[in-house]
């Protein structure tokens, strides 16, 4: 299929569906544990063979655009309250359509969203939306914006944009991009009288409307068959479900974004965590209101990952053929956006309280939801124990319409096809979702930063791991994601200034480096004061983690600093160590004791401390050491027998290399030992 070409696409079997699908539970697993990660990484290192994709500047041909209708007037009265009224308005004015985008890379850039105001009106089996908007907008610029470019799915149509309360001019443009299931933006640019300033804002007032429907296009457009495509992009508005997850899948709400190709690397990933980097702690509001076909009212609404209460009024029928179609409405009160993409579902289910959370499914699914609740139940223990004794926000759980979906997580919402699969399987991804709805707060205050957010329930992960499987599988999960890590961290700072977790857009740090981060801090300070942190800190206070944990710290020993770690792993990016064991030199003690000193170099940029391990015939002996950054250090070990072995790093601490390195002393025929790295022990 080619770009521009308008595909009419199979709607999903709603009603009908078959077993539980092992490929189903592989996404899912694949997704929860780190799966954007080695997608990112793999698309780093070979990327993916697909046809050469059309300039992202230079639009597709499309149809002329439809003439809308306003569907909501607002206005303020004289007291300063906003008012909104549905129904129809005056007739808006012309649209134009531009052979050409006026917008630049630089402006899309440079515009931040600081606030959405929505309300969002559904016609559920028309699959249309119509959506006004009171957006601001800010520019983080370096140079005054001329334009205002805007931008949503090219199955959705600007209608009117207005400035102070006045219509303003706009050509509209056709992108080529990826972060939209039709692979393609309809990008509005409106030229200001007055260019917008660096740093200072714009209110603007935009209505627009359009069917969502299921579309494979921008899948099927690399060769992807269209079923397949069809579990992936699965957003669509209808009757028994309407899904939108958002930037990256369905663009429902207006953007400002770099045109991207799926294929060109990682930067498809990257522009999904830009944007969700500047929406990070957006004042946003939605008002709902869903119109359904007489009799099948929905039953379940979550916004941007919360449930949000419905109001349901049925209008019955006029006569026998006509129908008056009833309202449900929802409204999500004032809150904040974490790191995500504004997301909104509307389902018909039968709702499954269970310990910490409710399912949501379909009727042939109500067996299978047992399985769920009985894992949930079998992790909460272990949830508790580390995050303390309730979550944040119950966890929902939100059967998807097909078998074959693939999952989709955000904040303490998991939809997901709910079917029966093998008890550990879903404990492990239980745990992630979990961890999220345990940090995730329910009042629209500010919610977790990226790297603890995702950092965190990829951390808990790997204890659970732990926990069941031994350290050895744990360390494992991470070493498999740490290739990744290494291919995209600068090789120094002065090369990149990388991506500090606090800015991190990309999933290989906010996840990867972020789980590593959190094991190494686990053994910088313990179990106890990690888990208190955990449990405490305060969103509004970026400091407020550090800070906690440093007072755990303190409780455990004197001297035990950790700012200097939060300056090489958090606050900066200044790469991985490259560690190496440059000598290993034991000496006779006394009553059987040897000394060992080991000398351990780092070529990296970032001090780490890791353990170092000595290990006779008769016992093993582990020391904590740090090594700075571009230097060496020494750590002296007294052992009960001679030693044959030393240990530098155990998989904890990841590096650019490896991260496990050993040295085992020759055992010549004589007595006397020799060390296979370096014969001059070092100097104290």
């Amino acid at each position: 299929m080619q770009r521009g070409t308008t595909s009419v696409v199979p709607k999903f079997a709603e009603n009908e569906r078959g077993g539980f699908s092992p490929c189903t539970l592989k996404l899912f697993l694949a997704a929860i544990f780190l799966s954007v990660a080695a997608l990112s990484a793999a698309a780093q290192s070979t990327p993916a063979k697909v046809p050469a994709p059309p300039p992202a500047q230079t639009p597709a041909p499309t149809p002329q655009q439809p003439k809308g209708q306003v569907i909501f007037s607002r206005s303020t009265d004289e007291n300063g309250e906003t008012t909104t009224q549905v129904g129809p308005a005056a007739t808006t004015p012309a649209i134009q359509m531009a052979s050409e985008p006026t917008a630049q890379d630089a402006e899309r850039q440079a515009l931040t969203f600081t606030a959405y105001d929505m309300d969002v009106h559904l016609r559920t089996a028309e699959q249309h939306i119509a959506v006004r908007a009171l957006v601001t907008v800010r520019n983080d610029g370096k140079s005054p914006l001329a334009h205002i470019p805007l931008q949503i799915s090219s199955s959705l149509n600007w209608e009117r944009i207005r400035i102070a309360g006045k219509d303003v001019p706009f050509p509209v443009a056709t992108l080529n991009s990826d972060t939209d299931h039709t692979g393609q933006l309809h990008e509005a640019a409106i030229t200001l009288a007055q260019p917008l300033a660096p740093g200072a804002t714009l209110s603007l007032d935009v209505t627009y409307s359009g069917a969502i429907a299921p579309s494979a296009q921008r899948l099927e457009s690399i060769g992807t068959p269209n079923d397949l495509a069809l579990h992936s992009d699965w957003d669509r508005i209808g009757v028994p479900f309407t899904g939108l997850r958002g930037f990256g899948n369905v663009v429902w709400y207006p953007v400002s974004s770099l045109p991207i190709i799926l294929g060109d690397g990682a930067r498809l990933f990257d522009e999904i965590g830009r944007q969700k980097l500047h929406l990070y702690g957006t004042r946003f509001r939605l008002r709902l209101s869903a119109e359904f076909p007489h009799g099948k009212p929905p039953t379940v609404a979550v916004i941007n990952g919360h449930p949000a209460k419905l109001a349901i009024t049925e209008s019955g029928t006029l006569d026998e053929n006509q129908e008056v179609p009833g309202v449900a409405t929802a409204d999500t009160g004032a809150t904040l956006l974490g790191f995500e993409t504004p997301s909104l579902f509307l389902a018909i289910r039968t709702a499954h309280p269970g310990d910490n959370l409710t399912a949501y499914t379909l009727p042939e699914d109500e067996v299978s939801v047992d399985f769920f609740t009985a894992a949930a139940t079998a992790v909460k223990p272990f949830i508790e124990d580390w995050l303390g004794p309730k979550p944040r926000t119950p966890l929902t759980l939100l059967d998807l319409p097909d078998p074959q979906d693939a999952p989709f997580e955000t904040g303490a919402l998991l939809a997901i096809p709910l079917h029966d699969a093998p008890a550990d399987q879903l404990q492990g991804a239980l745990v992630h979702s979990l961890t999220r709805a345990w940090l995730t707060p329910s009042d629209g205050s500010q919610p977790p930063p990226a790297w603890l957010d995702e950092g965190a329930a990829s951390f808990m992960g790997t204890l659970w791991t732990e926990k069941q499987h031994g350290r050895t599988q744990a360390l494992g999960v991470l070493e498999a994601a740490r290739p990744a890590l290494a291919l995209a961290e600068p090789p120094s700072p002065g090369e990149s200034a990388g991506q500090p977790l606090p800015q991190a857009i990309s999933p290989v740090y906010y996840r990867t480096k972020a789980a590593y981060v959190l094991w190494m801090l686990r053994d910088l300070a313990g179990d106890p004061a990690l888990s208190a942190a955990l449990r405490s800190w305060i969103p509004a206070d970026p400091a407020s983690f550090e800070k906690l944990l440093q007072s755990g710290a303190n409780q455990t020993g004197p001297g035990k600093y950790l700012s200097w770690f939060f300056a090489d792993w958090v606050d900066a990016d200044k790469g991985l160590p490259d560690l190496s064991i440059d000598g290993f030199f034991p000496a006779p003690n006394t009553a059987g004791n040897w000394l060992a000193a080991v000398s351990v170099s780092n070529n990296g940029y970032a001090a780490a401390e890791v353990p170092v391990t000595v290990q006779s015939d008769a016992t093993s002996v582990t020391q904590r050491l740090l090594v700075p950054a571009r230097g060496k250090a020494v750590q002296r070990i007294l052992i009960q027998g001679k030693p044959t072995q030393a240990q530098v790093n155990d998989g904890t601490v990841p590096e650019s290399q490896a991260t496990i390195h050993i040295t085992t002393l020759e055992q010549p025929a004589s007595d006397t030992s020799s060390s296979s790295s370096q014969s001059t022990p070092p100097q104290p």
